[in-house]
């Protein structure tokens, strides 16, 4: 079942976002990372409209949206491959006609995710920070 994110959920977020993000981004610094996790605690998932898939009382997946931007897409290691991200998708798509996403260009789980999912590629560009090529995808509801 898809709800909206409470406060109560954010130990279990960032644990679904560090365990998937550590498989997804092995070619990321320790250093970003841990950044990256702070401020997620911090800033991004205070900031962002988060909704949670939740099984049996358990936290399995989230998106954050900021506008129609998804700011985070993350499903816990064993249980991706099951239609969780597509029915996350699917539940933002809803609410936006277009979504866009940044993925980073070497994520070999994401990448192939949005191209799946009819994401199409407007641009590239370097992030200094991560020290990584980052791409800029879009989608276009056909409802």
């Amino acid at each position: 079942m898809i709800r909206k994110y409470n406060a109560t959920d954010l130990t279990n977020v960032i644990d679904i976002w560090y365990k998937s993000s550590i498989i997804a981004h092995p070619f990321l610094e320790n250093d970003f990372v841990e950044k990256v996790k702070k401020d997620m605690q911090e800033i991004y998932i205070p900031k962002a409209e988060t909704w949670v898939y939740e099984e049996n009382g358990v936290l399995i997946g989230f998106i954050s949206m900021l506008e129609n931007e998804v700011a985070g897409l993350f499903v816990n290691p064993n249980q991706q491959t099951k239609g969780i991200g597509t029915q996350l998708v699917d539940y933002a798509a809803k609410l936006h006609n277009e979504l866009e996403v940044e993925v980073f260009e070497k994520n070999k789980i994401g990448r192939p995710f949005y191209d799946k999912y009819g994401f199409k590629f407007i641009k590239k560009y370097f992030d200094k920070v991560s020290n990584q090529e980052i791409l800029r995808l879009k989608f276009k509801s056909k409802i």
